[in-house]
């Protein structure tokens, strides 16, 4: 079964790990062991990190001899973003009617 590009990418980012990843990769390109640095886990388990982020799109992996700098690839976060955006009006309708709603409580109370 197939999963569509949105799905990939909230699933790789619903995992803090690989959040923090991207936001490392965020400044620049790294290597697994510098990615694993700050983590207290395995180099193979920040490896099928780096794998779920890869299969997603998220990251791009390169190769310079022994080195193999991941990098971030941000393209599929603009679906997940356009997909967020068309939600906006609804968040920001429902926080106007909760603040009317409180200012009706509280011109109520006085």
């Amino acid at each position: 079964m197939a999963t569509d590009q949105l799905s990939s990418t909230f699933a790789a980012l619903a995992d803090p790990t690989r959040r923090a990843i991207l936001a490392r990769l965020a400044s620049g390109e790294a290597t697994v062991t510098e990615l694993a640095a700050p983590f207290t886990m395995s180099l193979p388990a920040i490896s099928k990190h780096l794998k779920v982020l890869e299969r997603a799109g998220l990251i791009a992996r390169g190769r310079d001899a022994q080195w193999r700098p991941c990098r971030l690839d941000a393209g599929p976060m603009a679906g997940a973003a356009d997909w967020l955006e068309s939600y906006r009006s609804f968040w920001g309708d429902g926080f106007d009617r909760l603040d009317d709603h409180l200012r009706e409580i509280q011109e109520g109370t006085r």
